[in-house]
């Protein structure tokens, strides 16, 4: 028998925002955060917890279900949101071709690239 949560409608907004933003499907956001997370020390026994932050925590987000959903993860969702809003209304003149910015949204599982 499946069971049956209902999910507040505040939580069903910020899922629906969240999800809007981040446009990175999970495994896409994983790799280019293990990309952004290789370097001199690479990686420790378990690759997924050396990922940088918060990154791990919105590919985490990413990964569940919305009635799996804890006060962290509301709390990842709504952080992402913000950043992600605040970044791309303050775009930089260059634009897309400024790798700092695109890579910071990048870095939120937003990329500026893709399209929806």
């Amino acid at each position: 028998m499946a069971r049956e949560t209902r999910v507040d409608a505040d939580v069903e907004v910020l899922w629906d925002d969240f999800h809007a933003r981040v446009n990175m499907p999970s495994e896409q956001l994983r790799q280019w955060l293990l990309t952004r997370g290789s370097g001199e020390e690479a990686f420790g026994p378990n690759p997924d917890l050396d990922l940088p932050e918060p990154g791990r925590h919105i590919l985490a987000v990413l990964r569940k279900r919305k009635v799996d959903l804890t006060g962290e993860d509301i709390r990842v969702m709504q952080d992402a949101v913000a950043r992600i809003d605040a970044l791309t209304s303050d775009r930089p003149a260059g634009g897309n071709a400024d790798d700092g910015w695109r890579h910071a949204l990048l870095d939120l599982g937003h990329d500026p690239l893709a399209e929806r």
